[in-house]
């Protein structure tokens, strides 16, 4: 994949990678075995029927590739760029055994890209309409998987988003030089010409509530698709100074408020030549300290309690933040933030650890080592230590149960919660996870409510929930 010179990018929110050319994407496709296993769709959350759309980019058939991947992926050109698809769809790919990898995700995105950039759009067709109404509750990919996969089974589907852009956790929580702003209203905008309609500013849980869009508005379904969207914090003294940021904050600031563009007021403190802290080690971990490097940064350092082996972010995006210049503090984790008089953050009080036996993730378990105690420089922090679920929508819906943490209990295989035509999926339900389990969800939840319309009848399993 070419990309952008680190010491080029590291100054600019430009994409990083640069999408394949035709001859590129080729050449890449007739690597692909056509084998009869298809462990690459097995492997894949939404089940993409990847040996067909490889076949028919090796034929130069751009439009039609696009068209089958829509199938059974509404998002392309953004999974083809966020998903993990070294621990998916790639890592089950049978030639990994002797090598690299068969490059899906790089190959989706080059269809993607061909078919925008070609002013042509791929669309599969829908159904019959049905005369039934489906309500959408968040515009995150949980939420837009289930959209498309719902018009395209007849049904007029309405997605409510509470702020003003559409696109969830994907406009307001990865930044552009990942996931540029523009790819996403374009695959909104390919939703909305299958006939999804889209409405912002809607809060629900306050401007409308989940029983007034069933028993008021109309609607047969309601599928809650909210996210996990409520920073955690460390708990430790000092998290109050000014320059403390949560992730969340940090990220949609840049993102939403746009406060890497140069003709908008700043929104966020000012770290051009100072030095950053970024507490974590997944893919918001990075994000928020590749976008701190981006706005001026004179050192931006990673602090996280395990070693690199244990991070969860991909591997892609650690080599990207050593390549432009990301300072890496391992086996480390702040017990204290130290301001000055004014109140604003001037270090971080750190302890060394040390690990010990795997935890329930698989990973071993980091503890304090006794009077390791060290401070580094520090006059923003930005903590990425993950997210709970926002209880708004629980909150206003008393017959809608929830589980420990505040998540929504909804079975695992058929979406469905405690309260009849209400579906629940995506973070809210598992707590943070990728994007593509997210969209896995909205399938499950989509098929899961054509069902239950075409049936009328609601008896689901009871509940089993994935642990978050």
């Amino acid at each position: 994949m070419p990309e952008q010179p680190a010491e080029v990018r590291r100054a600019n929110f430009a994409e990083v990678n640069l999408g394949l050319e035709v001859q590129a994407a080729q050449v890449e496709a007739q690597r692909c075995l056509s084998c009869a296993s298809s462990n690459c769709t097995k492997g894949c959350p939404v089940g993409v029927k990847v040996r067909e759309f490889v076949e028919l980019v090796l034929a130069g058939e751009y439009l039609a590739a696009a068209r089958k991947i829509r199938e059974d992926n509404v998002l392309p050109a953004i999974t083809g760029r966020v998903c993990p698809q070294e621990d998916q769809c790639e890592g089950v790919c049978v030639i990994a055994k002797r090598g690299a990898p068969l490059a899906i995700g790089y190959l989706e995105r080059f269809v993607a890209d061909w078919e925008r950039q070609s002013g042509q759009l791929g669309l599969p067709p829908n159904a019959p309409p049905t005369g039934k109404k489906v309500a959408v509750v968040g515009s995150g990919p949980a939420g837009l998987t289930c959209a498309g996969d719902l018009v395209q089974r007849g049904h007029h589907v309405t997605v409510f988003e509470a702020l003003h852009e559409l696109g969830g956790v994907l406009v307001y929580g990865i930044p552009e030089f990942r996931l540029p702003k523009e790819i996403v209203r374009q695959e909104v905008d390919n939703l909305a010409k299958m006939g999804v309609e889209f409405v912002t500013n809607v809060v629900v849980g306050k401007t409308v509530t989940v029983d007034g869009l069933l028993n008021e508005e109309g609607y047969s379904a309601v599928f809650i698709a909210t996210g996990a969207g409520l920073p955690q914090f460390l708990n430790v003294p000092g998290e109050h100074l000014n320059g403390v940021y949560s992730a969340n904050e940090f990220l949609t600031r840049v993102n939403l408020l746009k406060a890497f563009a140069d003709d908008y007021d700043q929104p966020v403190f000012d770290c051009r030549d100072k030095e950053v802290a970024v507490v974590g080690g997944g893919n918001v971990a990075m994000d928020a300290v590749r976008t701190a490097l981006r706005l001026g940064a004179r050192k931006a350092r990673l602090i996280y309690r395990r070693t690199e082996a244990e991070m969860p972010a991909r591997k892609e995006e650690v080599k990207h933040a050593k390549e432009e210049g990301v300072e890496f503090l391992v086996l480390a984790n702040p017990v204290a933030f130290l301001g000055d008089e004014k109140g604003w953050l001037k270090k971080a009080r750190c302890i060394r650890m040390e690990l010990g036996e795997p935890d329930a993730s698989g990973r071993r378990s980091p503890k304090p080592m006794a009077g390791s105690e060290f401070e580094v420089d520090a006059e923003m922090a930005v903590i990425a230590v993950g997210t709970t679920a926002n209880p708004l929508v629980q909150a206003t819906t008393p017959d809608l149960k929830t589980r420990r943490g505040g998540y929504i209990e909804a079975n695992a295989d058929t979406m469905r919660t405690s309260k009849t035509g209400v579906f629940a999926g995506g973070d809210i339900v598992t707590g943070a996870a990728t994007v593509i389990l997210a969209m896995g969800a909205g399938r499950k939840a989509a098929a899961s409510i054509h069902e239950y319309l075409r049936s009328g009848q609601w008896a689901p399993p009871p509940p089993t929930n994935p642990t978050g």
